[in-house]
């Protein structure tokens, strides 16, 4: 028992760290879609912050694998929470739209950068027997954020401001940071040269090629993480983007009938989150990433085809409530089979990839919806993702790669 216990300090350190970041992170989002809205007065310029994060993703993640293969992982995410918190703070004291639009350039390109280092930093900490568990934790983490960041939003509202609101985020991530200097630095014997450390144009090339060539040795591996960033990319860009459009325009819902059903995602994600991280052990990784991707589309489907509110209800919980299973299997893979030592560089390169692809699909699906009609984009969009989960589906069941599936020693997990 002690020995069990022992084992859940870092992991629990860890997650409270990625629960408070995460908390922060919605309170900060819908506060800032709130200020905006209140000096402009007009939805497009909301809907430019949507644009912001890919955007800064493509401006940062060709050069930043370099600095997260060179760099101290647990220094680099403690730097960027900070430098995050900093420039969050800032936010309330711009006067200028454009400033804003700058400062929250800026903070995308942190956080950016902070997703493959905490990856990496996470893949290096967790050992291999462990991580499935753990990464169902971390699903039932972010879940919980999804429903208690808003919750928490509205309160401050209540009770102040989205300026207030925008300032308490500030000191989560600042939390945040200060709890991962309790974590181990499992870097601090890692001697690097400062001539690694530069970072060059040609240091750039040749880590592009390195990404290159894992990708042609590792060509597997890396098509899952395709198609599964593809599923992701068609949530994203054709139905997620189209939500409340779909809801009201097609379904004719209320604003408090699009609430509900809402709440009901929330719901789906918690309780899919829940029972994936107590029946985790017993679960295939394969299963749960092309199993659980195919139920997620099914809940797409129902509702893409649903008349009605209950039917659209059905739906939306079947897909919150398999998006645990998905993430938590593809998470598991993705540390399973990609070195630590490259974990950075392949994680950025991949980013930048999908980011590109949910700008162009989410571009081709705006046009496409002005030409014909919402419902034809989400109906298209949901099929079209189908079909890549099943694709993905049957990749993953393939019984010649059932070894990349397997950890080293299921069922002794410390936690």
């Amino acid at each position: 028992m002690k020995k069990k216990l022992a084992s859940w300090k870092y992991p629990s350190i860890l997650l409270l760290g990625i629960g408070v970041s995460n908390v922060g992170e919605w309170i900060y989002f819908i506060s800032l879609n709130l200020i905006v809205l209140d000096m402009t007065g007009s939805p497009l310029a909301v809907s430019g912050l949507y644009i912001v994060k890919p955007l800064a993703t493509l401006f940062t993640n060709f050069w930043a694998g370099s600095i997260i293969d060179r760099l101290n992982k647990r220094k680099l995410m403690v730097f960027l929470d900070i430098f995050r918190a900093i420039f969050i703070a800032l936010l309330p004291f711009m006067s200028s739209i454009a400033l804003i639009y700058l400062v929250v350039f800026i903070i995308n390109m942190a956080s950016s950068m902070f997703g493959p280092t905490s990856m990496t930093y996470i893949t290096k900490l967790i050992p291999q027997e462990q991580r499935k568990k753990f990464n169902s934790l971390h699903s039932l983490v972010t879940s919980g954020a999804f429903l208690i960041g808003p919750a928490v939003s509205g309160l401050l509202f209540f009770i102040g401001t989205p300026i207030l609101a925008i300032f308490t985020n500030a000191i989560a991530l600042f939390i945040s940071g200060m709890v991962t200097l309790l974590m181990p630095d499992i870097e601090k014997q890692t001697v690097v040269s400062s001539t690694n450390n530069m970072l060059s144009m040609e240091t750039i090339k040749k880590d592009w090629y390195a990404v290159v060539e894992f990708s042609r040795r590792s060509s597997y591996i890396m098509m899952i993480y395709f198609l599964f960033s593809c599923v992701m990319v068609i949530m994203t860009s054709a139905v997620d983007s189209l939500e409340a459009a779909f809801a009201k325009e097609v379904l004719f819902l209320s604003d408090s009938e699009y609430g509900f059903l809402v709440t009901i995602a929330g719901a789906g994600i918690v309780v899919g989150a829940l029972i994936n991280s107590l029946i985790i052990k017993k679960l295939q990784t394969s299963l749960l990433i092309g199993v659980g991707s195919v139920l997620v589309s099914t809940g797409y489907i129902i509702y893409a085809f649903s008349s009605s509110f209950i039917l659209a209800a059905v739906g939306f919980f079947i897909l919150a409530f398999f998006i645990a299973y998905a993430n938590t299997g593809f998470l598991t893979f993705y540390q399973n089979n990609i070195p630590v030592e490259v974990m950075g560089r392949i994680g950025s390169a991949y980013s930048l990839i999908q980011a590109i692809l949910v700008i162009t699909a989410t571009s081709i699906m705006g046009v496409v919806a002005q030409i014909t009609s919402i419902q034809t984009v989400v109906v298209l969009g949901v099929l079209v993702m189908m079909i890549l989960s099943i694709t993905l589906c049957i990749f993953t069941l393939l019984p010649s790669k059932r070894q990349l599936y397997e950890t080293e020693s299921a069922g002794t997990m410390g936690f």
